[in-house]
C-alpha cells in the first residue's frame, strides 16, 4: 500500500479518536461547570477543527500567527489527556462521593499538571551510562541524541542549547537515532547549520518523522552539514563497527537489511535503529550494543503504559545477554510542549572494555 495512503489512514484514525475524546471531555467538564450545551457544542467544533487547520497553515502558510496557533493546538493534546484522566478518576470517585465543586477541582488539577509538564519539557538532563563492550580496545564516549523534533515548537534555538550541552561533554562521536525533524513546518538549511560546530564525527539514521517529511528531502537539507548519514550500511570508527539502518514500518526491514551486511563478530559493533525492535536478530549476528529512541518513554504520563503495550523496552539500558540495548527517552518532544514522568535527555554512553 502507498505510504501516503497509510499515513492518511493513520491520520483519519487519530482524528476519529481525537474528536470522540474532545466530545466527552468538553461535554462532561462543561456539565460540571454548568455551561450551556449550545456553547459546549460550538467549543467542540472549534477545538476539533483547530488542530488540522493549524497543521495545514503551518506547513503551507508559515508565519508567526500560524506558529502560535499550532503551538496552542498541540498543547491542547496534553491538556486533553490530563482532562480525560481526571474526569475518569472522578467518575469512579463519584460512585461513592460527589461535590458541586467537581468542575473547579478538575480544572485546577489540569492547570497544575499542564504547567508542571511545560516547565519539565523546557529542561534537558544529561545522563551518563557505563556499558562494557566485548573486544573493545579502549574507552569510547558517545553522545546519543534522539527525537529532537526540529520544527515549529523545537526550533533552532532549542538545537543550539543541545549543541552547547553536548559539546561540553567532549564526546568521541555523536549518534542521532532518528526523528531529528518534526515534519510540522517547512525545512530550511539554516535549521541545521549549527551541527557544523561539532568537532566530533556525527552519525545519523532516519526515524518515522523523516519518512513523513520525505527521507530524500531531509537528506538534501543535511548535505551542507558535518552529519554522516548511514543508509543501511556499516562503517568503522577506531575498530568499532557502526551499523546504521534507515527506518521502515516494515516489520522485516531491519532483519533483511542486517543479513546483507558483513558484520565481523571478532570486532565490537553498534547498531543504530530508530525504534527498539529487532534486537533478537541483532543479538544473533553478534552485535554488542543497539541504540534506539522513538518511544519518548511515553512523554506524558500515563501514556507510557500505552507505549509499553507496543514496545517491550521503552527507556534506559537493558542487558539482553551478550548484547545491550539502550532506548533514549528522546532529547526533544513531539506534539505538546510537555513532559510528565519523563525527561528530555542527552545521553553520554561510556563504552568500556568488557
Amino acid at each position: 500500500m502507498n505510504k501516503k495512503i497509510i499515513f492518511m489512514l493513520y491520520f483519519l484514525m487519530f482524528l476519529l479518536v481525537y474528536i470522540s475524546l474532545n466530545f466527552y471531555v468538553v461535554i462532561r467538564l462543561g456539565g460540571y461547570l454548568g455551561i450551556e450545551k449550545n456553547i459546549l457544542y460550538l467549543l467542540i467544533i472549534l477545538i476539533n477543527f483547530s488542530l488540522p487547520i493549524s497543521m495545514y497553515m503551518e506547513r503551507i502558510f508559515p508565519n508567526i500567527l500560524s506558529k502560535i496557533f499550532y503551538t496552542i493546538s498541540t498543547f491542547w493534546l496534553g491538556i486533553l489527556l490530563f482532562a480525560l484522566c481526571l474526569l475518569l478518576i472522578y467518575e469512579i470517585i463519584s460512585l461513592f462521593w460527589t461535590t458541586s465543586y467537581a468542575g473547579i477541582i478538575i480544572i485546577t488539577g489540569i492547570a497544575i499538571l499542564s504547567i508542571a509538564s511545560a516547565v519539565n519539557a523546557s529542561k534537558i538532563t544529561i545522563k551518563e551510562v557505563n556499558i562494557p563492550i566485548k573486544n573493545l580496545k579502549k574507552n569510547i564516549n558517545i553522545v546519543q541524541l534522539s527525537d529532537i523534533h526540529i520544527g515549529t515548537i523545537r526550533n533552532s534555538n532549542f538545537l543550539k542549547k543541545i549543541i552547547k550541552k553536548t559539546s561540553q561533554l567532549n564526546p568521541d562521536m555523536i549518534i542521532i537515532t532518528g526523528d531529528m525533524v518534526d515534519a510540522s513546518s517547512r525545512l530550511n538549511k539554516e535549521m541545521f547549520k549549527d551541527f557544523n560546530k561539532f568537532k566530533s564525527p556525527i552519525y545519523f539514521i532516519t526515524g518515522n518523522h523523516e519518512v513523513i517529511e520525505n527521507t530524500e528531502k531531509t537528506y538534501s537539507f543535511l548535505e551542507e552539514t558535518n552529519i554522516q548519514i548511514l543508509k543501511n550500511e556499516i562503517i568503522s570508527f577506531e575498530n568499532v563497527q557502526i551499523i546504521g539502518i534507515e527506518f521502515s514500518e516494515d516489520k522485516n526491514h531491519l532483519e533483511e537489511k542486517l543479513k546483507k551486511i558483513n558484520i565481523d563478530k571478532s570486532k565490537p559493533s553498534i547498531l543504530i535503529y530508530h525504534s527498539p525492535e529487532g534486537y533478537n536478530e541483532a543479538k544473533k549476528l553478534g552485535i554488542n550494543l543497539q541504540l534506539a529512541g522513538h518511544t519518548h518513554s511515553g512523554q506524558i504520563f500515563p501514556f507510557n503504559f500505552i507505549v509499553k503495550i507496543k514496545y517491550k523496552y521503552i527507556k534506559g539500558l537493558y542487558d539482553l545477554g551478550n548484547m545491550f540495548l539502550y532506548v533514549s527517552p528522546g532529547t526533544g518532544t513531539w506534539g505538546p510542549y510537555m513532559r510528565l514522568g519523563s525527561k528530555n535527555e542527552i545521553t553520554l554512553l561510556k563504552l568500556i572494555p568488557g
